[in-house]
């Protein structure tokens, strides 16, 4: 790949303290003010902490139409249980996709010996098309995630996606989603393809790094790196392990109607899935 199609950095920012489900402290990465550069992505949280105080009241029940919701664990458990009667306990490593479609209340309680707690939270857009489908849990656990190791000690996580001939299990995603967790030893470069038309970002878990090869602006911890157009990203260690996400899919194009935590494409379908919740009949299947 030529360097003329290297994605340069569109955007940087850090994210905003805030509470959510019972009073859980999260910071939010981006959100409503944003779909329109992050387009299919809704909004992505980064919650938990080391005081059980600011995480134990968890996220009680609560309902979702017209989007997909993966949650990936670093630290801690949290009990998961939803409406279609799928359930279970999502641990480190761990991932929930959860795919809301027509309507699905579920929710999100943190488990009792957890002294620390840290996971991320995706909010993936569904296409107009698939907004009421049959909603799906999916959960997998650390150990069905193919690993890479390179031989510079660096590791790449293949969650969705492909890297070099290896596929995530998490596929069949209307938007062809990509998310890797991305581990690099000091001072090692990556370099990874990206399809030219996707919106492609980066979340800094830990460490810091230069995400572009034609600047040396050091980004650290919990900043969002969104990419400008292009085909591949170059992201460089520094001089300790740099610690990363790496998520692309294939924007929507399509209207928004958003409150809470039902997506929709207008107002009228909006205030239906509301009307429905009221009434009891927002869950079809």
């Amino acid at each position: 790949m030529t360097e003329r199609n290297e994605r340069r950095i569109k955007l940087v920012k850090s994210p905003k303290i805030a509470l959510e489900g019972a009073g859980v402290k999260i910071s939010r990465v981006f959100g409503y003010n944003d779909v329109n550069i992050m387009d299919p992505f809704l909004l992505l949280d980064d919650f938990g902490s080391d005081n059980p105080a600011e995480f134990e009241k968890g996220f009680p029940w609560h309902p979702h139409r017209g989007i997909e919701t993966i949650t990936y664990m670093l630290d801690g458990k949290v009990r998961h249980r939803d409406s279609t009667g799928g359930s279970g306990v999502i641990e480190p490593g761990g991932i929930q996709w959860m795919t809301a479609g027509s309507g699905i209340i579920h929710e999100e309680m943190p488990v009792s010996d957890n002294s620390t707690l840290r996971g991320l939270q995706l909010w993936l857009n569904l296409p107009a098309t698939q907004k009421m489908t049959t909603p799906k849990y999916r959960g997998y656990k650390s150990s069905d995630f193919p690993q890479i190791d390179e031989k510079n000690g660096s590791v790449i996580k293949v969650i969705a996606g492909k890297v070099r001939g290896v596929s995530g299990p998490i596929q069949d995603i209307s938007t062809n989603p990509e998310y890797l967790d991305v581990r690099l030893s000091t001072s090692c470069q990556f370099t990874h393809v990206t399809p030219s038309d996707y919106t492609v970002f980066a979340y800094v878990l830990d460490g810091q790094g230069v995400f572009t090869s034609k600047n040396t602006e050091v980004i650290g911890k919990q900043s969002l790196v969104l990419f400008g157009d292009g085909e591949q990203v170059s992201v460089k260690s520094l001089e300790s392990p740099l610690h990363f996400i790496l998520i692309s899919a294939k924007p929507l194009r399509e209207p928004i109607a958003w409150q809470g935590p039902i997506v929709m494409n207008t107002q009228k379908e909006l205030r239906t899935a509301f009307q429905e919740y009221r009434k009891g009949t927002f869950i079809k299947a």
